[in-house]
């Protein structure tokens, strides 16, 4: 996946699966969401013979990032995930 900056931004799938049940969506949940097979998430998640392709990894990608999924990169500690802080009014 391609950043604003065309930087390559790697998403593990370790933080697809994460990210996932941070949420606390199933795998087939995000398939109909993206609009992509259960199989194709398996794949981003690291669950099949060969990888999801670099369309199908941005697609989640998004979807997971606009419900609310931040991906944190490499600090030392390997990558991960996190949830957006929600402001809320007073």
């Amino acid at each position: 996946m391609v950043s604003q900056r065309g930087q390559e931004r790697m998403t593990t799938p370790e933080q697809f699966r994460a990210a996932r049940a941070l949420i606390g969506i199933s795998q087939a949940d995000l398939a109909a969401l993206v609009q992509l097979s259960t199989k194709t998430i398996k794949r981003a998640e690291g669950q099949g013979p060969v990888p999801a392709s670099a369309e199908a990894t941005a697609a989640i990608r998004a979807a997971l990032e606009a419900a609310g999924v931040v991906f944190l990169p490499e600090n030392g500690n390997g990558p991960g995930v996190a949830l957006k802080r929600v402001e809320h009014r007073r």
